[in-house]
């Protein structure tokens, strides 16, 4: 849910109840390089080296070489930190809950930290909140994935003239995933203006990671009503919808099960902190075991209120089983981008 914290704001620096960082912290040895977070990290043993060892037991356990994360954020700086602050002022998009930044690090961290949790791909969410900002977002995003191990090259879109050129420069230049934001965007994403880059992206048969959820606050064109317009012109366009589509997560299950390219993300949903006030109902859980082969492991690092491996942990207890766990963990992800 993070990423419905792009409306620029700016109240003055971080919040001094941020918690302390989780990650482990360098002894003094070889560490990333601050350009390209690349090259070997020793570390202290701290509680961050502690998530570290819980996030590895976790795939370990389930046989699996690593995790795949198709939901986390990395942009340009000076944007996260509005993001950042935005969470710290408890603005109007983040349903007023207090949301404390769990990995509130650098950029080359952050990445080295989600080797170390032996992430073997994770993806860099971006988005725009106004026109005239993707194709520069865009621009960063292709040069992060340069220079950033085990990214998806990312890109993002938003309603506008030109969007079709730019989807295109983007898809030239290697993006394997878009990110779009209804919510923070405020668009329509069945806006005619969309439709010539959704075609393109079908095509291509490059996935869509849309927040289109109505949670936590809704937007204007949130829910499943615009989707439902999108798909019925681009059935196979590759959706996956984020937070498995919070709080109308029924509603997006019925759209996945019509549409066999629509895809669902675990972003945050049956976490404590989400149960506490958008509860994924589970009546709902026969429908989200049997679509267990689109299901994919997303988690909003870094700007969670809670450690990474509790995402894992919710999981878990689902008690779908193992099977289900690897496809979604692992398995679906690696099919989708070809791993």
């Amino acid at each position: 849910m993070n990423d419905h914290h792009a409306a620029p704001v700016d109240p003055a620096g971080f919040s001094k109840d941020a918690p302390a960082l989780r990650t482990s912290r360098s002894t003094g040895s070889p560490g990333p390089d601050q350009a390209t977070g690349a090259g070997p990290v020793t570390c202290e043993v701290t509680s961050g080296e502690e998530e570290v060892r819980e996030v590895r037991r976790f795939w370990q356990r389930l046989g699996l070489p690593g995790l795949v994360d198709v939901h986390t954020h990395f942009m340009p700086e000076r944007v996260l930190h509005k993001v950042w602050d935005y969470f710290d002022a408890q603005g109007p998009l983040t349903g007023g809950l207090a949301w404390p930044i769990t990995y509130r690090t650098q950029e080359a961290e952050r990445a080295a930290l989600l080797r170390q949790f032996g992430l073997r791909a994770f993806t860099a969410m971006l988005y725009p909140h106004k026109p005239g900002m993707a194709q520069w977002l865009n621009g960063w995003a292709a040069e992060f994935a340069r220079r950033t191990p085990g990214v998806l090259h990312t890109a993002t879109l938003f309603a506008e003239p030109g969007v079709d050129t730019y989807v295109r420069e983007a898809l030239d230049a290697g993006a394997r995933v878009f990110k779009a934001h209804v919510q923070v965007g405020g668009y329509d994403p069945a806006d005619e203006l969309l439709d010539q880059a959704w075609g393109t992206l079908a095509e291509a048969e490059v996935p869509v990671v849309i927040h289109c959820g109505s949670g936590p606050a809704p937007g204007t064109h949130t829910g499943t009503g615009p989707i439902a317009r999108v798909l019925a012109r681009h059935p196979r366009l590759r959706l996956i919808i984020a937070h498995l589509g919070m709080p109308e997560y029924e509603e997006f299950l019925d759209l996945a099960e019509r549409y066999e390219q629509v895809r669902l993300d675990t972003t945050m949903v049956f976490t404590d902190f989400t149960e506490a006030f958008m509860p994924f109902p589970r009546r709902a859980l026969p429908r989200l075991a049997q679509l267990g082969d689109r299901i994919l492991l997303g988690t909003d690092f870094p700007n969670i209120p809670y450690s990474y491996p509790h995402q894992l942990h919710a999981l878990e207890r689902l008690d779908l089983g193992p099977a289900w766990l690897r496809a979604v963990c692992h398995d679906n992800a690696t099919t989708l981008f070809g791993l």
